[in-house]
């Protein structure tokens, strides 16, 4: 089944048997499967299609994980996709969802990583931003709800502003352009689009305390609906700098009173980590937190 949409230029939708329509790469709509957007980046043994190509499942167990991206890279956009986490014990587990420039030294990225837990613990989102080659910007939010009961929505909107992560359209991160006050933000180098399924059990659940259960495995996690609305790269060249992407207009310059409330809430009631007070970590408060973030 596909969903036929009326897009703007430079839309890519992507619900995995899918229609693309891109003015600026393809003259008319074609039909594709998940390998024709993405690749697959690591162990393709444990990555599974399922419900005729609808869904997209990641297997981890002893002898692997798994990862794909997206074939092409985008600069400034938004990206979504939605997800249903490892159920019950997932304690030690990754699963991510990031967006990166795939560039050594000078890296950008901005990730989503999702934290197993111990059954009838609260999962954690960790999200963190990476800004010509410095990163270290992490912040932790337990998830208002099981993302292992159903599928949620998690994007990330890019432009010349700010970044903004949002679950279910929620915000739950915000991440300002301060470079007229010197702060680094991405802004020059197109990112592509990932996700992966690792054992990181040395770090990802209480800070390394809780091990993986291998008695466990294999863990899942499901993949559908990706949304990719951006300016390709390679592509034309005036793209990232039009004002008319829809991205880049007024109502997303900033959260909205609707938008900013959420926000508001969602740190005050479930942000469990934040590096911009951590003082073992940062003695002297990080600029971008004074600035604004």
């Amino acid at each position: 089944m596909t969903r036929l949409l009326t897009m703007s230029p430079n839309r890519i939708v992507l619900s995995l048997v899918l229609v693309v329509v891109t003015a600026s790469l393809v003259a008319d709509a074609r039909p594709a499967t998940f390998l024709q957007d993405f690749r697959i980046t690591w162990s393709d043994s444990h990555i599974k299609q399922l419900d005729g190509g609808r869904v997209i499942q990641l297997v981890l167990d002893q002898n692997s994980g798994c990862g794909f991206a997206s074939k092409s890279q985008y600069l400034f956009g938004r990206v979504s996709m939605k997800i249903k986490l490892i159920p019950g014990d997932s304690a030690g587990t990754v699963t991510a969802f990031y967006m990166n420039s795939d560039t050594d030294q000078v890296r950008d990225e901005l990730d989503f990583e999702f934290l197993g837990n111990r059954t009838g613990q609260p999962y954690s989102v960790q999200t963190n931003v990476y800004a010509h080659g410095k990163g270290d910007r992490e912040q932790r939010v337990n998830l208002w709800f099981d993302p292992a009961a159903d599928y949620h929505t998690y994007s990330i909107l890019w432009n010349h502003h700010h970044v903004v992560f949002s679950v279910d359209e929620v915000p739950i991160r915000v991440y300002k352009n301060n470079e007229a006050k010197g702060i680094p933000f991405p802004k020059f180098q197109p990112m592509g689009i990932y996700s992966t399924l690792w054992e990181a059990d040395d770090w990802a659940t209480r800070g390394g305390l809780e091990k993986i259960d291998w008695s466990k495995a294999p863990f899942y996690a499901y993949y559908k609906d990706f949304d990719i609305e951006g300016c390709p790269v390679p592509g034309p060249s005036t793209c990232a700098s039009n004002p008319s992407n829809w991205w880049e207009g007024t109502s997303y310059q900033q959260l909205d009173a609707l938008a900013a409330r959420r926000y508001r809430w969602v740190r005050m009631n479930h942000m469990v980590y934040d590096y911009c007070t951590d003082k073992s970590r940062y003695p002297v408060t990080p600029p971008e937190c004074v600035a604004g973030i």
